[in-house]
């Protein structure tokens, strides 16, 4: 099996990237009301690699140690979602959502908590939002803490001995004018990947038959 195997069409991921924006936007709207000020989320480019290859993709871009937040989902598709960023990212993001004039030991006091939140609110809002639009429903798990480099977070989440694939999102953020960068991470068997795609081509195919009606 290979990311090949369930490679998105331009059609497919252009949908999906849409759909994702959506569900961040909605994100957002919940993060400005704890941050009390502007959020700004957008995912500029989504694709479908293996886990070896997202966690080489990752360790590519990113030196620093990383944190994520990661929560199971199951229903019309399943597996797990991970929003991940750069350590120095994470801390960023809590000063700009919780006050910037957090001093250093009231935020590690709260870094692991706030954390959670913060990732529950923008993993349940994107995957929710999602799932929505595509006329379905997802149960997600409570959300946990994981710490360690790409490597290490992809092994967490699967048996060494099952190379799943992820759906990678880039995610980009700006709070109170900090610009920062993260993942989001979905990873999820074959079939659960081909039920995704089925359901990603019956809402084009609704969208269009859509827009025929209206032009008609």
């Amino acid at each position: 099996m290979s990311a090949a195997d369930i490679a998105l069409g331009d059609l497919e991921r252009d949908a999906l990237t849409e759909l994702a924006n959506i569900g961040v936007s909605r994100a957002a709207a919940n993060l400005r009301k704890m941050a009390g000020e502007q959020v700004l989320l957008s995912v500029p480019s989504v694709e479908v690699v293996t886990r070896t290859a997202a966690a080489a993709l990752i360790a590519e871009r990113e030196s620093d140690r990383l944190v994520a937040v990661r929560q199971d989902f199951s229903g019309a598709f399943s597996g797990r979602a991970l929003l991940i960023f750069p350590q120095s990212n994470s801390l960023e993001l809590l000063r700009a959502v919780l006050g910037g004039e957090l001093g250093a030991e009231e935020l590690a006091a709260l870094e692991e908590e706030a954390l959670a939140e913060t990732g529950n609110i923008i993993l349940n809002g994107c995957l929710a939002t999602i799932a929505n639009m595509l006329q379905q429903s997802l149960s997600m798990s409570l959300p946990e803490v994981v710490r360690g480099d790409g490597a290490h977070l992809f092994e967490v989440v699967l048996p060494p001995a099952v190379d799943g694939l992820v759906l990678f999102l880039y995610i980009n953020f700006s709070v109170r004018d900090r610009d920062i960068r993260g993942y989001i991470a979905m990873l999820m068997d074959l079939p659960s990947l081909e039920s995704l795609r089925l359901l990603i081509n019956q809402f084009i195919a609704s969208v269009m038959d859509e827009d025929g009606g209206g032009g008609a």
